[in-house]
């Protein structure tokens, strides 16, 4: 606590003194400040790169242009700092514009860009050029997914510099204030895959599960060190497998391998470092690398109650990327990630707030994950590459928490009602090989492998709620490894300059259980004009549950070793139109059918509404789940200073529980509106200063719950469910608001940026349950809200 308190003291005076800094007027005598954009342009199918590529700046005046050399590289120095579109061409491929990149003047901006081949060049024809933010970058998908640009995470109002924010402001994503979980169409959030480095990993999220499972705080890469990535929302391509809503497909970004650049950032959450450059000048190897450490505690000193439940959470984590290309080898990258967890659960002073009269709270948890691994790309010389990685995974969790009583100020024995202790450890082998034949077909086919061991012990009280509580008993201890295959073949084919189709099949066994899944995937794309574009996907996936999940004990026996795959049909159709050169809309209606899903049996229970971090009932494969509607996306792309992004989804979604009754799933919303929207203003002598104003508000429908039973409650002392109405009551409808303001200092070598972000300014109240209050002997709706406001001070040099 010592060291917590001298971290918080020198955070303050850091901070202050560095904001007076940052104010200080510049010297007049300075030169002007300009940036550099750097990049390499390759063949989408192939990954070649392609030389005499003309890379220009739209709308530049005077203009500046160059051509790529041998390798795919180009370089636009001298850039005035700001925004900037640039636009690519070359001869024998479709036109390309890369938008709202931002130029620096400490750091530079480094892109890959990918180009498509022309099928002919036997008669003219007019092609609209690509915006990179309408596709995403897995040149294999053609519906259901869109690029994540990392800039938009630390911008848009909301972002939080996380990704995992940051997405749910996309059309038919659900997201939380108090938890970063990502529910797509009215899935369950554990449903996602993540993946980084093309590897599927563990929720990457600081205390995961905790708020919610599959959500954590904020994930554990930053947008320091994190690439442009991919997020799906439905019938993803046959690479992906192991998920049932969605793929959050995340890159990391190499380091610049010609200059070195640090960033350091301090603000109220805590203290953030990193670093990227060559290894030696003039060498093409990279390394980048970033360092975080957070404590609630100088924020909640600032500002007390705005964090609720948040307020004692401490955190770090660590992210590197090792880039190191070679003559002959083919290219090697060594990468990873660490992080680690602290939230102890301290019962307040005032005895009145305690949740049982007479009993003491007091709990911790910690939490210590890490993964890494080695690629390896190399060229085959027919345009083809073969990629392949190993890599490994490490989680370490621990929970414990208990009541004591307490008499007239004597604290008598605790009663632990939670104590759990798991160590995970993944060891994964993933290859593909990536086959461009013509300009018409392209074929990705590959596998993987994953061989897990565990080792867990879980007990959990039965109901803590009751007076006294009731003591924890174990539920489940096992220890082993089991093994989980996939492997996969996917074709893009270009039937003509209108028409493409995407045809794979992805299959499936995981051995815990002995399932195997075949799962078939199509997508067919017909753009008639250069303005607008049809599509349709359809897909069949399937998802083992967590780990834990298997080994529940009933009598001796493990009864849920034998649950199912769980498995999700998905149809999406898609129009694309672009209204002008900067505005384009998205309309795609929907349709999900799961199967397998694991409930209790004669139970209205079922694993797509389930919060808990952990288990412990006996399930059976009996369930089922249907979503239903339309997203609707139309954005504005930053020109001119501003930007702006409207969604909204209509949609349905239901489950059948044990007991066969078709009902809401919790997250049946029916409705999300999400408006967001920013302004940047050029300041200062030279105008190379950066003022920004974002904002966004988000209008969605209610939770639906469960509500209570009282005359059953107040008879067992306990919140009892009254069945009967299962999720047929719901909250009012939220209304959220988020805002993000920044002020950015250009200077000649380095920049300076303060910035203000808040999460939930308007104070929404969210649900986290239904307590018994034993003080006034009812079940009561437990709402809080909790507001994340973060004022840093970042310095780029």
């Amino acid at each position: 606590m010592k060291k917590i308190g001298l971290l918080i003291k020198c955070q303050r005076i850091t901070l202050f003194a560095a904001l007076w800094f940052v104010i200080l007027p510049t010297q007049a005598a300075e030169q002007k400040p300009v940036g550099v954009v750097r990049g390499v342009v390759s063949d989408a199918a192939s990954g070649e790169p392609l030389s005499a590529v003309t890379v220009f700046v739209i709308d530049s005046d005077p203009a500046v242009g160059t051509t790529t050399d041998v390798d795919g590289r180009f370089a636009l120095t001298g850039l005035t700092v700001g925004r900037y579109n640039i636009h690519v061409s070359c001869i024998g491929y479709e036109p390309a514009t890369i938008r709202e990149i931002l130029v620096s003047s400490a750091k530079e901006t480094v892109l890959e860009i990918a180009m498509k081949e022309k099928l002919t060049e036997l008669k003219e024809v007019v092609v609209r050029p690509k915006t990179n933010k309408e596709a995403p970058l897995n040149a294999m998908a053609l519906a259901g997914g869109r690029m994540l640009s990392v800039e938009e995470a630390s911008r848009y109002a909301g972002g939080y510099d996380d990704p995992a924010r940051l997405v749910s402001a996309y059309a038919g994503v659900d997201g939380s204030v108090s938890s970063n979980g990502i529910a797509i169409r009215g899935n369950s959030p554990q449903f996602l895959q993540w993946r980084l480095e093309g590897v599927e990993i563990p929720n990457p999220t600081h205390f995961q599960d905790i708020t919610g499972v599959g959500g954590g705080i904020l994930t554990a890469l930053s947008s320091q060190v994190l690439g442009n990535s991919d997020f799906f929302t439905g019938a993803f391509p046959a690479e992906y497998g192991n998920a049932l809503s969605g793929v959050f497909d995340m890159q990391l970004r190499n380091g610049n391998n010609q200059k070195r650049e640090h960033t350091a950032v301090i603000g109220t959450t805590g203290l953030e470092f990193a670093s990227e450059g060559p290894f030696r000048k003039g060498g093409k190897a990279s390394y980048l690398f970033n360092a975080r450490y957070a404590t609630m505690g100088l924020l909640n000193a600032l500002i007390p109650d705005m964090l609720g439940g948040a307020a004692g959470m401490n955190y770090m984590d660590l992210s590197f990327k090792l880039n190191l290309p070679t003559a002959k080898a083919g290219t090697f990258t060594l990468w990873g990630i660490a992080l680690n967890d602290h939230y102890p659960i301290n019962a307040p002073k005032d005895t009145a707030e305690w949740d049982l009269p007479g009993y003491k709270d007091d709990g911790d948890f910690y939490q210590t994950s890490v993964a890494g691994g080695l690629g390896h790309r190399i060229f085959t010389g027919n345009n083809g590459y073969l990629k392949t990685s190993l890599a490994a995974g490490f989680t370490d969790f621990e929970a414990m928490q208990d009541e004591m009583p307490v008499v007239d100020g004597v604290e008598g024995a605790p009663i632990p009602w939670l104590d759990m202790r798991s160590r995970n450890f993944n060891l994964m082998l993933n290859s593909y090989y990536n086959r461009k034949f013509s300009a018409r077909h392209t074929n990705r086919t590959g596998f993987s492998v994953t061989e897990m061991f565990y080792d867990l012990d879980y007990s959990a009280s039965p109901d803590w709620e009751k007076l006294p509580p009731l003591p924890a008993r174990r539920f489940a201890k096992s220890n082993g490894h089991t093994t989980r295959v996939t492997a996969y073949t996917s074709s893009q084919v270009r039937l003509n300059e209108k028409f493409t189709a995407n045809v794979g099949l992805h299959s499936l066994y995981f051995r815990v259980n002995n399932e195997w899944s075949i799962e078939p995937r199509l997508a067919l794309k017909w753009q008639p004009a250069t303005q607008h574009a049809f599509s349709i996907a359809y897909g069949l996936h399937s998802r083992h549950e967590k780990l834990d999940y298997y080994f529940f004990e009933q009598d001796g026996q493990m009864v849920n070793k034998n649950l199912k795959l769980a498995k999700a049909h998905h149809l999406v159709l898609a129009y694309d139109l672009s209204l002008n050169e900067h505005v384009h809309l998205k309309i795609e209606p929907y349709y999900q059918y799961l199967k397998n899903i694991p409930v209790i049996k004669d139970s209205l229970w079922s694993v797509i509404n389930y919060q808990q971090f952990y288990l412990d009932s006996p399930l059976t494969s009996d369930g089922a789940g249907r979503n239903y509607g339309i997203d609707f996306t139309l954005e504005r792309y930053l020109k001119d200073g501003y930007y702006w992004l409207l969604t909204a989804s209509v949609f349905e979604s239901r489950y059948r529980g044990g007991d066969g009754v078709w009902r809401n799933t919790r997250l049946n919303r029916n409705f999300l509106i999400n408006a967001l929207g920013g302004k940047e203003w050029k300041m200062g002598r030279e105008r190379q200063n950066i003022f920004g104003v974002n904002l966004r508000c988000t209008y969605q429908g209610g939770d639906y719950y469960i509500p209570a039973d009282f005359a059953e409650s107040q008879a067992q002392q306990t919140f009892v469910q009254d069945a009967s109405r299962a999720y047929t009551e719901r909250l009012d409808n939220a209304f959220i608001a988020h805002l993000t303001i920044s002020y950015k200092i250009n200077r000649r070598a380095t920049a300076h940026e303060i910035a203000l972000k808040m999460i939930n300014v308007t104070g929404y109240k969210e649900f986290w349950g239904i307590n018994y209050n034993h003080r006034t002997n009812q079940p009561e709706l437990f709402l809080q809200a909790v507001s994340f406001p973060n004022l840093s001070y970042k310095i780029e040099f």
